[in-house]
Formats: C-alpha cells, structure tokens, sequence
C-alpha cells in the first residue's frame, strides 16, 4: 500500500513550514508494511487543488492525510470536517484572497473525515503527544485542500483527512516567545504514530485500552 502524506510550502511571510518539513521527514518511510509518499503542495488557492489530484492520481494511495500550520494551536488537531467555504483572512503565496466563496460549486456544505479520529487521538495521548479533534479547519487553503480531498474520493474507500500541527519553537521565537509551538522531532513521532493507527484503523488500540477507554470528548 502507499500513503500519501502531503504538507504546504511556507506562508504569511514564514521561512519554514512544519507541515511540509514532517511530511518529508516521512518521505520513503515503511510504516505497517505500507510507504509514505509525500508531496508538498503550494498554498495557493488556484494551485493546491491540481497539485492535490495530480499526487493523487501518481500515487494511487490506500490512505491519504494532508497537514496544514495551524499557527496558535498547542496541540496535533485532527480535524474532522471540511465546509465548503473558503474565506481568506490573509492572501495566499500568489497574492491572491477571495472571500465568500464555495471551494466547489454544487457541492455538499460539507465532508467528514474518514479517518478513524478518535482512535488516533487516543494513541497519541497515550503516547505523551498533546492531541485533540478539532471541528475547524478554517477557510483558508487548509479547508479547500482538505474539503477537495474528501471530494475526490468519494465512493473509493480510502481514508483520508487532515490534521493541522503547531508552529515550531522558532517560528514562536520570532513572534513571541508565549505562542505555542512544538518540536519537529516530536511533530515527526506524532504524525508517524497517527499514519500507523489510521492504517490499522483504531483496531490495535481498541484491544490495549482500558475498558472505559480514553475521554471521547
């Protein structure tokens, strides 16, 4: 099976981009018999959703997660819904910042993640990795990507979703030094962690936790 992990160039004047640097820090990695392929994609609104279908359609995944910045959080955010809207608070890397748009004509208002969520929060707090679900994944190109994701794959049965990382300590130190952020290497762990229990679908977990299980909240 291949997995294909994709992450964003750097934006909103950034140098880096943690998103991008995990999913290339996985880039060839076998994890449960299955290898990573990753695929960076620009954090345009008129670019993403082509360079989206075309990793999609080379690589042919079994399971597709995309990662995303999401400066502010303090913790791995899986997301789980995309809404079809797109609503740039700033602009994009080509400058561009539309507002009140659909990311798809006659399209549904909105797609869940396929991936299994909660599964995946559970081991990464078991793991010691801050970790929760989150019901928003904002209107800028995290959305649209995560939103034309699930579209695509409609009926095909493959999982897929998003997760937004933190920005890294650098990036905090730059702005201030109270912003939250997170490690790469703890980021790496993580993202590794989510890929082998989206793989396997939440099922090793379910039979090593406690019978009352993780807070589902």
């Amino acid at each position: 099976m291949n997995i294909l992990l994709t992450g964003f160039e750097p934006f909103g004047g950034e140098a880096i981009n943690p998103s991008w640097e995990v999913a290339r820090a996985l880039n060839d990695q076998v994890i449960a018999g299955a290898t990573v392929h990753a695929r960076c994609l620009p954090t345009t609104f008129g670019g993403a959703p082509q360079a989206l279908a075309d990793a999609l359609s080379i690589v042919r995944p079994g399971l597709v997660i995309a990662l995303g910045m999401a400066s502010g959080r303090s913790e791995i955010s899986i997301e789980r819904v995309a809404v079809n809207l797109i609503d740039a608070r700033i602009a994009d890397n080509a400058n561009e910042r539309p507002q009140d748009l659909p990311v798809r004509d006659e399209a549904p208002a909105a797609y869940f993640s396929t991936l299994p969520i909660k599964a995946m929060r559970d081991a990464l707090r078991a793991a010691g990795h801050p970790a929760g679900l989150s019901l928003s994944a904002g209107a800028f190109v995290c959305n649209q990507v995560f939103f034309e994701l699930q579209h695509q794959l409609v009926g095909r049965g493959i999982p897929s979703g998003f997760i937004h990382v933190p920005a890294l300590p650098e990036q905090a130190a730059r702005v201030q030094p109270t912003v939250p952020s997170m490690g790469l290497a703890a980021q790496i762990d993580a993202i590794r962690l989510a890929l082998a229990v989206a793989l396997d679908g939440g099922e090793s977990l379910a039979r090593t936790l406690p019978d009352e299980g993780a807070p589902t909240s």
